[in-house]
C-alpha cells in the first residue's frame, strides 16, 4: 500500500512539470536598415555608452541631473515599484512549496444527554500540519513567470523615467538660460530705446522732430520695457519647474553660464536600428508587460482543470494536559484530494478568451512603442541638421540687423532719412536676438531628444563598471 502511494506522489510530481499556456516569443518587426537623415554612420556602437550629458561640458548641469536622478520623486517612487514587483515574485513563488502551519486547542465541555448530565471533561490538542498544492498545470509558475516579467518591466520602466528626467533637466536648464539670455537682450535693447527716446524728445523740443516720430519712439520704448517683466517672470517660473525635477521646493538656480557658452556636443551615429529594440527602456517595458500577459493566458488555462493538493497533519488530543504533553496520544491523518470545474456556462472559457484579447491589445501597443520610437529617432537626427543650419542662418541675420540698425540711426540723425526706417531696423534687430537665443537652444535640445531616443548611456558609474565588467569577461 505504501509503495502505491509513493508511486501516485512520483507520478503526481513528474506531472508538475508541464506547464499549459503559449510560451512566449518576441512579435517579429521588419526594421528599416537604415535611419534617413543618419549622415555619420551606421555602426552598432555609438558613443551613447557614456553618461552622455557630460558631453556639454557645462558642471552646473551635471550637478543638477546628479541631483534629480537621486531626490527626484518620480525616481524614488520608481525604485519602490522595483520593490514591490520583488516582493510580488517572491510571494507568488512561494505557492510552489508546502505551506506548513500548527494549531492549539483546549476545552471543557459538558454533555447531557436524554436528561442524564455527565460530569465535566476536558479536551485538549496540539498539532502540525502542511497543505501542498501540486502546480500540475503549471498554474503558479506561470504566475511566477509574470511576474518576474512585471519586474523587469518595473527596471526598464524606472530607466525610461531616469532618461526622461535627465532629458527634462537638461531642457528645462537650456531653456533657463535662453531666457536669460532673453532678459539680457530685452534689458540692452531697453537701455538703448531710452537713449533714443531722449534724443528724440530733445529734437521735438527745438522742433526738428515731428511729434510722430517722439510718440513712435516712446512705442519702441515701452514695448522694450514691457518684455523685461515677461522674462523676469519666464526666468523664475522656469528655476521653479526646474527645482521640482531636482526633487525640492521652488527657489532661484545658481547659473555662471550663458547659453552662448554652451558647446553643443559632436555629431553622433544613431548606429544600426535594430539595436534600438534592445536599448529603449520604453520598449523593453512594453516588451515585459508584453511577456508577462502571455504568462498569465497560461494561468487561465491552468485554471480550466483541476487542481491536486495534498494534506497531512501530526499532533497529540487527550483529555487530559499532562498525558498530551508527554506525547501518549498521537494523532495522524495523511490525505489528498482534487478540485475541478464542470460545467459553468463557459467562464473559463471565457477568462482564457479575456487574457488572450488583452494580450493582442499589449502586442498592439508594443509595435506602436517600436514605431514611435523610430519616428523620435527620424525627428531628432532632422532637428539637428535643420536646426543648425537654422542657427547659421539667424546668427547672420542678427549680425545684419544689428548693423542695419546702426546705419538706420547714422542716416537718420544726418537727416537722410525718416524715422520709419529706423523703426524699422529697430524692430527687426530686437527680433533677429530674440530669435537668435531662442533658435540655438533648440538646436541643443535637439540632442537632447536624440539621446533620449536612442535610450542609452550610462546613467551611473555603477552601471558602466557593470557593463565594462561583463564585455571584458566575454
Amino acid at each position: 500500500m505504501k509503495q502505491n502511494i509513493l508511486f501516485i506522489l512520483l507520478v503526481l510530481l513528474a506531472a508538475a512539470g508541464c506547464k499549459v499556456g503559449p510560451d512566449y516569443k518576441r512579435p517579429e518587426l521588419a526594421t528599416p536598415d537604415g535611419y534617413r537623415f543618419d549622415s555619420i554612420s551606421t555602426a552598432a556602437d555609438t558613443i551613447l555608452n557614456l553618461k552622455w550629458w557630460e558631453m556639454f561640458q557645462d558642471e552646473e548641469l551635471k550637478a543638477l541631473i546628479d541631483t534629480a536622478l537621486t531626490y527626484n520623486q518620480d525616481v524614488l517612487a520608481a525604485a519602490s515599484r522595483i520593490e514591490e514587483a520583488m516582493a510580488v515574485v517572491g510571494y507568488t513563488k512561494a505557492d510552489l512549496w508546502p505551506n506548513f502551519g500548527y494549531n492549539g486547542s483546549g476545552s471543557r465541555q459538558q454533555l447531557n444527554l436524554q436528561g442524564i448530565a455527565e460530569s465535566p471533561f476536558n479536551t485538549f490538542g496540539a498539532n502540525a500540519n502542511v497543505a501542498w498544492e501540486l502546480d500540475f498545470w503549471g498554474k503558479i509558475r506561470r504566475s511566477t513567470e509574470a511576474a518576474r516579467a512585471e519586474l523587469l518591466a518595473s527596471t526598464y520602466g524606472r530607466r525610461a523615467i531616469q532618461i526622461s528626467l535627465i532629458s527634462a533637466v537638461a531642457s528645462t536648464y537650456f531653456q533657463l538660460l535662453d531666457y536669460d539670455a532673453r532678459l539680457e537682450i530685452s534689458k540692452k535693447t531697453h537701455n538703448s530705446r531710452i537713449e533714443s527716446l531722449r534724443i528724440i524728445r530733445e529734437r521735438f523740443e527745438k522742433g526738428i522732430a515731428a511729434e510722430i516720430d517722439l510718440n513712435q519712439a516712446q512705442i519702441q520704448e515701452a514695448i522694450a520695457a514691457s518684455s523685461i517683466p515677461a522674462y523676469e517672470r519666464a526666468v523664475a517660473q522656469t528655476e521653479n519647474a526646474l527645482n521640482i525635477l531636482l526633487g525640492t521646493f521652488p527657489g532661484s538656480v545658481n547659473r555662471t553660464k550663458s547659453l552662448t557658452n554652451e558647446i553643443a556636443p559632436p555629431e553622433i551615429p544613431a548606429g544600426i536600428p535594430s539595436i534600438l529594440l534592445e536599448r529603449r527602456p520604453d520598449i523593453l517595458e512594453a516588451e515585459q508587460r508584453l511577456a508577462a500577459q502571455n504568462a498569465r493566458i497560461g494561468v487561465a488555462q491552468a485554471m480550466r482543470f483541476p487542481s491536486f493538493s495534498l494534506t497531512g497533519m501530526l499532533g497529540v488530543a487527550s483529555s487530559d494536559l499532562t498525558s498530551l504533553v508527554s506525547g501518549e496520544s498521537l494523532i495522524w491523518s495523511l490525505g489528498g484530494n482534487f478540485l475541478g470545474p464542470i460545467f459553468n456556462f463557459g467562464k473559463n472559457k471565457r477568462r482564457v478568451e479575456i487574457e488572450r484579447q488583452r494580450m493582442k491589445q499589449d502586442s498592439l501597443y508594443y509595435v506602436k512603442t517600436v514605431l514611435e520610437s523610430f519616428r523620435d529617432v527620424e525627428d531628432a537626427l532632422v532637428e539637428i541638421k535643420t536646426f543648425k543650419n537654422e542657427s547659421v542662418a539667424r546668427n547672420k541675420q542678427m549680425v545684419a540687423a544689428d548693423n542695419a540698425a546702426s546705419l538706420s540711426n547714422e542716416r537718420y540723425y544726418g537727416g537722410v532719412t525718416s524715422y520709419l526706417e529706423v523703426l524699422d531696423s529697430e524692430r527687426s534687430q530686437f527680433n533677429a536676438q530674440l530669435v537668435a537665443s531662442e533658435t540655438y537652444r533648440l538646436y541643443l535640445e535637439s540632442y537632447l531628444k536624440l539621446y533620449k531616443a536612442l535610450g542609452g548611456g550610462w546613467l551611473s558609474t555603477e552601471e558602466m563598471n557593470n557593463a565594462t565588467n561583463n564585455s571584458t569577461t566575454k
